[in-house]
């Protein structure tokens, strides 16, 4: 009986190696000199960068209290219809707060700035405490007005009974800082007792 013999082919593959050229090496990372670029450009951008934020910061800082001591005049206002009383939003001068009258109310203001006190009776009551942001590197471009509000929601000055305008270059208030160079104050100011602006302005800040 014949026998058959199978032959299997095997397929030699060759798998050829890349050439190595002599003397080179291909090795990945930074030079010295490329390392010292880099940290020059870092240090340059973290020059420019640091700066801004903090002018960024502070001009936030100042448009904060303003429209707190903004929030504390409204409140002054609304709190004297609302009562119909005599309200007062208070200076940072104790002077200021009792020109020209007795009344509690300037008394009771000491020298809160921003405070507003109301008058029920014979006796002042605190309805808002005094404005905190006003503090360094924020100060006061002299002293703030003190503004007493009538139950008609008016506000004048103390001792008058004129409705407050504020005069050019004289606001309710200035809030400045001289970590800055410009846009570096706040000022508030009011037309016809009732009528209130915030505008910002640059200029030198005393201190």
């Amino acid at each position: 009986m014949p026998s058959w013999s199978a032959q299997r082919s095997v397929s030699l593959i060759r798998v050829s190696e890349p050439r190595r050229v002599a003397g080179k090496r291909h090795e990945c990372g930074f030079t010295l000199v490329e390392l010292m670029i880099t940290l020059a450009v870092v240090v340059v951008l973290i020059m420019i960068a640091v700066p801004s934020f903090r002018n960024i910061t502070l001009s936030n800082r100042l448009t904060t209290t303003a429209n707190d001591i903004v929030g504390a005049i409204h409140t002054a206002r609304m709190e004297a219809i609302k009562l119909n009383a005599s309200t007062q939003l208070c200076s940072n001068s104790s002077t200021t707060n009792t020109t020209g009258t007795t009344n509690p109310l300037g008394t009771a203001c000491t020298t809160q700035a921003g405070a507003v006190y109301a008058l029920t009776g014979t006796t002042a009551t605190q309805i808002r405490a005094a404005t905190v942001g006003i503090s360094t590197p924020l100060q006061l471009n002299g002293d703030m007005a003190a503004l007493r509000f009538t139950s008609a929601g008016l506000g004048q000055l103390p001792g008058t009974n004129v409705p407050y305008t504020s005069p050019d270059g004289n606001p309710i208030v200035d809030i400045c800082t001289s970590a800055m160079s410009s846009n570096n104050h706040r000022v508030i100011a009011m037309t016809a007792g009732s009528i209130i602006t915030t505008t910002t302005t640059s200029g030198a800040c005393p201190g």
